[in-house]
């Protein structure tokens, strides 16, 4: 076995991108890193490495357990790769899956039929929230413009 491998490869052979070539454009576009440095597809791997992958809104880490260059099984990705990403970024993973709706991305086309069910459990709750709302002016400032119209009537 080889002890390096390049990183569009390995994204593929770790079934990270579905595609050498989605791996590459991802390698392209900046969102492959080690160490906070952008990395080309061509760059090599080694073992103990750890490969930042930003698929928005999350940014996975992935630290090199073996440097593969073919596709293996699903069942095999335990030996090939340890997933080191932050809590933090699972927490953001979980608020994009609950607010989907909400940050839709522009030029996306209409809603779907789910979209609009989830759209319209959401804002289900909000006339209750508004309607319980307390504001902060006295019934006697309603009283004192009232009488003021009043008077200006009687003139």
């Amino acid at each position: 076995m080889k002890n390096e491998a390049r990183i569009d490869k390995w994204l593929w052979a770790a079934r990270i991108f579905k595609t050498r070539t989605i791996a590459a454009a991802a390698c392209k576009k900046g969102q492959v890193s080690m160490k906070g440095a952008q990395l080309k597809p061509a760059r090599t791997i080694r073992v103990g490495d750890v490969i930042d992958v930003r698929k928005p809104p999350v940014t996975y880490s992935f630290k090199v357990l073996q440097t593969i260059e073919k596709r293996v099984g699903a069942k095999l990705l335990p030996e090939i790769f340890e997933n080191v990403t932050s809590p933090e970024q699972f927490e953001l993973l979980e608020m994009a899956k609950i607010s989907g709706f909400i940050g839709r991305a522009k030029g996306t086309g209409r809603p779907t039929k789910k979209d609009r069910r989830s759209l319209d459990t959401f804002t289900q709750d909000v006339p209750e929230f508004f309607g319980d709302f307390d504001f902060d002016f006295d019934d006697e400032d309603i009283d004192d413009d009232n009488e003021l119209d009043e008077e200006e009537a009687d003139e």
